[in-house]
């Protein structure tokens, strides 16, 4: 007779009460942890402190006897042919269930940042980069293929988007994030969401929250900031992502919020994200995060006070692997110290996921679609290929151009700088070649790829093209820096491709525990720049970075910059420079004047600005928002209504025409500022945006429908209100190119919103 709970026609609820009722303690808490299988104290980190907690594991069949809720990194571990993954998980599956008394398979998760990472798959361009494209579709796009990829090789749950808002760029995990406005993350990061999930890959929003606002941009630092800020700026992406995305898992963050960890905040975690949002998912705990309760933060004594902490608040699952979950956790439980109805309540979750991902069902089999095709495995065809080269397009931002240099004609060419020959300095540290292939150098890259040197000579066939190195990306060597400037004296454009190297703790200029003291270009970049700005030849600038860098003190012909626009992003770069890419990105993030005056973004209030009561001028070098183009957009014919209704809407429309000779687009934004409030408010705010792509001559209205909700802040008492009042709607190019400003009034009575207001400005263009 077959099991209630292994039943497919029974409700999911059922089924889950019926198998949790028949579940040991330890079968219970074993649903609740992971097991990474490659770990090592040997190879280099590429989590914090995994060495620490990098123990031998007991024999296989005696760790899993009681069971295992999820496989930690199957692929992302190191370098696997895809198939041989693929056949090594179905086996552990099979072993898994053929020695657990339920038979209950582990979830498997892997990392998707900036797409599968794994050995031979697609390297799509990094999260700022997606920012710098104002393009939710195409992120929705590129999500739901890298999410088809995974489940073809039988993984279950991957741990992206990062919605974390970028507060300040000295933060090594910049690169991760989608930009410094929470409308801009949150939509393209809800797009993402949608991506994952539309391809069968439950989506796990992190890192829940407030992790990007660390003190002195310095990673696991203490994040000090006020409630009415976390709740405005943090906290509405993952909002979006969780009622526009339908994410089904939420990864809590390594920060401590005005001394409390996330992990140890039942107000965050039960209080806002279950009971007021209605999350009904997972949440995991980012790697070793509730050790870290006792280890990093000393709120707890012993993991067992670690785990009960941690469950307490709303944590489901200890990631990576067990430590605080297993017996210290079991002996708190059989003690009476920890109400077993709180493990009930987190194993019913996991169960839910896994009924609802067909694990608990009768007819179950661990054989993925790649293994029972048995064929060589394709994690980079052509179709993901030009997925991230329309994904590299149109992230690459022209900053500057004031020279008319670009698109280049030269026939000699000096590509000079570290990043110039460097496949490396095109993707971010959660790409698999910087997060593990260097630690196997004698392994393949396993992508195609071409350096910008490469591209260059590709791009312009029939130019002269000259290399120098110049330095190092980091380091005080200038050793080669007399040789670059020979070579640029000969050329009749130089290209120095500057910018940074991603890896992890310390391994890279950029990334995860990779922080900048300031915003200098790394090591002496900024030298050679300065020394072949000094040469009578032009000298167009193009970066590779994870973050914005000080540019105010240098004045080159030109100015090219890409987020490590990854496997395609060289041949992107070229293709802005000689034309043949039309650049349409735009700046996720400000692009500072100067290297220190850190932490600032757009997002600021009056008192943020310029003023005369201080003698720094924060002023950005480029604005939130900026990006040039070959053709030339106008902006006309604005119409908008003169009152906007407290729980209604207000159009807001605009004409926007290519006046150019070549196709282009534009990403018209829409922002607002509020004037007169009870608290401070941004001097500027984005609350919608276009991206228009128009034929030369081509014209097209664009209208937005903002609602009143989309004016709300968080008051005095900590409710998110509507105010009646004037506001002011801006639309324009970028934060600081407004081409039309109007006064509006907002109507009626002032409304308390909560969670169920309106997310999203709808936009139309025809």
């Amino acid at each position: 007779m077959l099991n209630t709970w292994a039943d497919p026609g029974r409700p999911t609820g059922e089924r889950v009460a019926a198998l949790l009722a028949e579940l040991t303690l330890e079968e219970k808490l074993a649903q609740l942890v992971g097991v990474w299988v490659g770990i090592s104290e040997t190879d280099q980190e590429v989590a914090p402190a995994q060495h620490e907690f990098a123990e031998p594991l007991p024999p296989w069949d005696e760790l899993t006897k009681p069971g295992l809720g999820q496989l930690t990194r199957v692929f992302g571990t190191g370098p696997v042919d895809p198939l041989v993954g693929a056949k090594v998980l179905a086996e552990t599956q099979r072993r898994l269930v053929a020695n657990t008394r339920f038979g209950i398979p582990a979830m498997a998760h892997e990392e998707c940042l900036s797409g599968f990472t794994a050995w031979q798959a697609t390297v799509f361009p990094t999260p700022l980069a997606w920012g710098a494209s104002f393009d939710p579709e195409t992120v929705e796009r590129m999500a739901h293929e890298v999410g088809l990829a995974m489940r073809d090789v039988g993984v279950h749950q991957g741990l992206a988007p990062v919605l974390d808002v970028s507060r300040d760029p000295r933060w090594g995990r910049t690169e991760e994030t989608i930009g410094e406005d929470p409308y801009l993350v949150g939509l393209l990061g809800a797009a993402y969401t949608r991506g994952l999930e539309s391809s069968g890959i439950v989506a796990t929003l992190k890192h829940f929250a407030g992790y990007s606002a660390s003190a002195g941009g310095r990673n696991h630092a203490p994040v000090h900031m006020g409630p009415r800020e976390f709740a405005d700026v943090v906290l509405p992406p993952f909002e979006m992502a969780l009622r526009l995305g339908g994410a089904r898992s939420v990864m809590q963050s390594y920060a401590e919020v005005d001394g409390v960890p996330p992990a140890a905040d039942p107000s965050l975690l039960t209080d806002l994200l279950r009971d007021q949002w209605g999350f009904d998912g997972v949440v995991v705990a980012d790697y070793f995060a509730v050790s870290f309760l006792e280890t990093a933060h000393g709120i707890a004594g012993s993991p067992g006070e670690a785990a009960a902490l941690a469950l307490a608040a709303g944590v489901d699952v200890e990631l990576p692997s067990v430590r605080c979950y297993g017996e210290p956790l079991a002996e708190l439980v059989r003690s009476g110290v920890v109400d077993e109805g709180l493990v009930d309540r987190a194993v019913t979750r996991v169960l839910t996921q896994k009924c609802e991902l067909g694990l608990l069902d009768e007819d179950y089999r661990p054989e993925s679609p790649a293994v029972l095709r048995g064929e060589p495995v394709d994690l980079d065809p052509p179709a993901l290929r030009d997925l991230a080269r329309t994904m590299a397009e149109r992230s690459v931002v022209l900053l500057d151009n004031a020279s008319g240099v670009l698109p280049l004609g030269a026939s000699k060419l000096a590509v000079v700088g570290p990043c110039a020959d460097d496949l490396l300095a095109l993707m971010g540290c959660y790409a698999f070649p910087n997060h593990v292939g260097v630690q196997h150098p004698d392994v393949p890259l396993g992508v195609e790829m071409d350096t910008m040197a490469q591209a260059v000579l590709k791009e312009f066939p029939a130019a002269t093209v000259t290399t120098a190195k110049g330095c190092e990306v980091d380091g005080d060597d200038r050793s080669g820096i007399e040789g670059a400037v020979a070579v640029a004296r000969d050329a009749d454009v130089v290209l120095a491709v500057l910018g940074d190297r991603a890896g992890l703790f310390g391994r890279g200029t950029s990334g995860e525990g990779c922080d900048a003291e300031d915003l200098s270009l790394p090591g002496v970049q900024g030298e050679l720049l300065e020394a072949l700005l000094a040469q009578d030849v032009p000298v167009v600038l193009v970066l590779l970075t994870g973050r914005p860098y000080a540019l105010g003190s240098y004045r080159p012909a030109a100015v090219v910059q890409a987020f490590f626009p990854g496997e395609e992003g060289a041949g992107a770069v070229a293709g802005v420079l000689s034309g043949r890419v039309n650049p349409s990105g735009k700046l996720p993030v400000q692009v500072p004047r100067g290297s220190g005056a850190q932490p600032t973004t757009y997002l600021h209030p009056p008192l943020g600005a310029k003023g005369g009561a201080s003698s720094v001028d924060p002023t950005p070098a480029f604005p939130f928002g900026h990006g040039l183009s070959y053709t030339t957009f106008e902006l006309s014919d604005f119409a908008a209504g003169e009152e906007l209704p407290s729980d209604g809407e207000v159009e807001v429309s605009c004409l926007v025409r290519n006046t150019g000779d070549r196709p282009g687009a534009e990403v018209v934004q829409l922002y607002l500022h509020d004037p007169v409030a009870s608290v401070t408010r941004p001097v500027r705010q984005l609350v919608g945006f276009a991206r228009v792509e128009l034929d030369a001559g081509e014209q097209r209205r664009v209208t937005f429908r903002l609602h009143a909700d989309r004016t709300s802040f968080t008051g005095r008492d900590g409710r998110r209100i509507v105010e009646t009042g004037e506001v002011v709607l801006l639309v324009g190019c970028s934060s600081d190119d407004i081409r039309w400003e109007r006064s509006v009034r907002v109507t009626g009575e002032p409304r308390v919103v909560g969670h169920d207001r309106v997310l999203v400005t709808p936009v139309t263009t025809s």
